[in-house]
């Protein structure tokens, strides 16, 4: 996101030159301001612009006198600002950033603690194999065929499932294998996969740090889920 000064269109000028003609001395009510000339006023306004464009975009204003300042570098292009336009612009990306991931996380809190108890079950059970980061592994069918790295292509059927049971996505379901490069799946499949001798069948328990995060998997995956593959490794390479 970009920080920018307003820009006044020429009807926008026109309208406020005109309102202008008769402003003669005005007292806004804020901190005494007083509008006394064309420039006081369209000074105004743009804060009045700016100010709108912070508040659309969900940024509270805590001190006034700091905006005022960042205001006046940048408009005056003074070389004394405190930080360039570009830092600024990642600085405000990252604190909404922060602000949707503690938002994302309020709301789907309940799915990320039931995932981590669900893995943390799942981790005492017989047959079940941890890989270190945090991936688990169940090892349905060995098979003996070689082991995909992570620049391989891939053929396999497998189905999706959230540990509620619900299944988002299946190739089985579909009738046709999947194949794609190992490198450009979500990071328990790349790794996950790797440990399966072609022929195999798996079931990975992967936690959402590993999947698809905060952000979800679109409608049928919501965010911060744990999810469960059944796997089935057909082919290595094209």
């Amino acid at each position: 996101m970009k920080l920018t000064g307003m820009i006044i269109t020429l009807a926008l000028g026109a309208m406020v030159f005109t309102g202008c003609e008769n402003a003669g001395s005005i007292s806004t009510g804020v901190d005494n301001v007083v509008l006394e000339t064309e420039e006081d006023t369209i000074s105004y306004i743009i804060g009045m612009f700016d100010g709108m464009q912070a508040k659309k975009a969900g940024l509270l204003v805590h001190n006034e006198l700091a905006m005022a300042a960042g205001a006046k570098a940048t408009f005056a292009d003074d070389s004394s600002a405190i930080m360039t336009l570009d830092e600024g612009s990642a600085i405000v990306q990252a604190y909404f950033q922060e602000l949707q991931a503690a938002k994302t996380e309020a709301q789907y809190g309940d799915t990320k603690g039931d995932g981590e108890k669900f893995l943390t079950e799942m981790e005492s059970k017989e047959g079940v194999t941890s890989t270190g980061t945090g991936l688990l592994y169940e090892v349905v069918e060995l098979g003996n065929g070689v082991n995909p790295v992570a620049t391989d292509q891939v053929t396999v059927h497998y189905t999706g499932k959230l540990i509620n049971g619900e299944v988002f996505d299946s190739s089985v379901e579909r009738g046709q294998p999947a194949t794609f490069a190992l490198n450009q799946v979500i990071p328990g499949w790349t790794e996950g996969l790797q440990l399966m001798p072609v022929g195999s069948k798996y079931i990975f328990y992967i936690p959402s740090y590993l999947a698809y995060g905060e952000r979800g998997g679109g409608e049928k995956i919501p965010p911060y889920s744990t999810l469960i593959f059944e796997v089935e490794l057909i082919k290595v390479g094209e």
